[in-house]
């Protein structure tokens, strides 16, 4: 397993958009094969 460099966070504007969800797991699938972790934010757009 490859040493932790670091946390990467997905943030989206919601809404229906084709392709996101296959956009977001290949981004988590590479970023957690090259060692980072990979979080979510939900809601992280709104105040």
């Amino acid at each position: 397993m490859a040493k932790k460099k670091g946390v990467i966070g997905i943030l989206t504007g919601g809404g229906d958009v084709p392709g996101l969800n296959p956009a977001i797991r290949a981004v988590t699938i590479r970023a957690k094969r090259e060692g980072y972790d990979v979080i979510g934010i939900k809601r992280g757009w709104q105040e």
